[in-house]
């Protein structure tokens, strides 16, 4: 399999000291995929839908999306919410990320079908090994079903 073979993560956090930590992380863990980096919600689904400054993008669905909860414009219990109301989007793996310890929103966002729900640590190194950890899990080792 060649690099232009692996699915993308898709990265959704506005804190931009958040995403590049993320970014470090994922590098570290020596993924070979191609992380896309996202401010928004609206973005995001824009992305998804290969529209607006993404409609002459690569066809093809990210093999996993990291989603902050609180963002400007579109926060990602909406954005989860309206993937899993698409069939086509809805078996994408969504892993949220919140600093928030709200036993409301890890009720919402598995009611809305997160497949996972990570506190975003204080701690640096924590936050570091535990997106390492997410991104070693769904770009290599989760088996999903066939899309057809």
């Amino acid at each position: 399999m060649n690099k232009s073979d692996l699915r993308t993560i898709l990265l959704v956090e506005d804190s931009q000291a958040d995403a590049e930590m993320a970014i470090d992380a994922l590098g570290e863990a020596r993924l070979a995929n191609p992380v896309v980096h996202l401010e928004d919600g609206v973005d995001c689904l824009d992305y998804l839908y290969a529209r607006g400054e993404w409609a002459g993008r690569e066809t093809g669905d990210p093999v996993v999306i990291l989603l902050d909860i609180k963002m400007p414009r579109m926060n990602g219990l909406d954005v989860l919410a309206r993937m899993r109301a698409d069939e086509r989007l809805r078996r994408i793996p969504v892993v949220m990320l919140s600093s928030s310890r709200e036993e409301s929103d890890l009720v919402h966002s598995s009611d809305l079908g997160a497949n996972a729900y990570v506190i975003k640590p204080v701690d640096v190194d924590q936050f570091f090994d535990a997106v390492r950890t997410l991104g070693q899990f769904w770009a290599l080792l989760n088996q999903a079903p066939e899309l057809t």
